[in-house]
């Protein structure tokens, strides 16, 4: 079921889209500002982020920008008053896939949700791509992609691969929890004394054939955690030196 976030602060029109998303087999989480966006992106998987562009004391724009550095779900800009082409385009161009005009028909709104879900095509670029390679899992930095040989892609959060990504660089080497929960970070907003400990269990689930016992990301009581697995990085786009 994909997750749609909805950040619109005027709550008769965020439950309206709630509740109609939610009857059309989607999972709809909303918010009235951008105050939770940073422990949503860490925790969970956000498929489409539907933002408002008037936000009170914030500007749906600068929330977009935020998002094209942080995440890959793609955004729908909705706006009631501000119609100029400039910001049209300005959204746009931080990275949003469509921008919808108050008032706006449901049918039309829940049209332009499902186009937005669409598979997009990925242009192939013929370089190589670099890659991280450990035990059997390959992770493609430049497409954010996670993969066990022999399997499908292993689905991320922004905050799940921000943390990998520090294991992968610092492997066999003992990390504090200060250490890793900087280098996790979403959003400089999203400092959390347990997040790190949230995010270490669900990469855990992810990775380890025992979550309970795991083998390759191990605790260091009283120190922090240890990624301990030979890592290599290489251009083969299978991982493979």
């Amino acid at each position: 079921m994909k997750h749609i976030l909805i950040i619109d602060d005027d709550t008769s029109v965020r439950s309206l889209l709630v509740d109609y998303l939610s009857q059309h087999a989607f999972r709809v989480t909303g918010i009235g500002d951008s105050a939770h966006l940073a422990r949503i992106l860490a925790t969970d998987t956000v498929d489409l982020v539907i933002v408002d562009l008037n936000l009170g004391h914030e500007d749906g724009l600068e929330i977009i920008r935020t998002l094209s550095r942080v995440s890959d779900a793609p955004a729908i800009i909705i706006s009631g008053d501000r119609v100029e082409e400039a910001d049209k385009v300005v959204g746009l161009e931080l990275g949003a896939v469509d921008y919808i005009t108050k008032p706006f028909g449901t049918r039309e709104f829940l049209a332009r949700v499902r186009a937005s879900l669409r598979p997009r095509p990925t242009i192939q670029n013929r370089k190589e791509r670099r890659v991280y390679a450990f035990d059997d899992w390959i992770l493609n930095m430049k497409l954010r992609k996670l993969v066990r040989a022999g399997t499908t892609e292993v689905k991320l959060t922004a905050g799940e691969f921000n943390l990998l990504t520090a294991f992968l660089k610092s492997p066999q080497q003992v990390l504090s929890r200060e250490q890793l929960l900087a280098a996790s970070r979403v959003h400089n907003e999203e400092v959390f004394d347990r997040s790190i400990d949230v995010l270490i269990l669900r990469l855990r689930r992810k990775l380890e054939a025992d979550p309970s016992r795991p083998n390759l990301i191990k605790t260091e009581r009283g120190v922090g955690y240890i990624f301990d697995s030979e890592v290599r990085l290489t251009d083969s786009p299978h991982g493979r030196a």
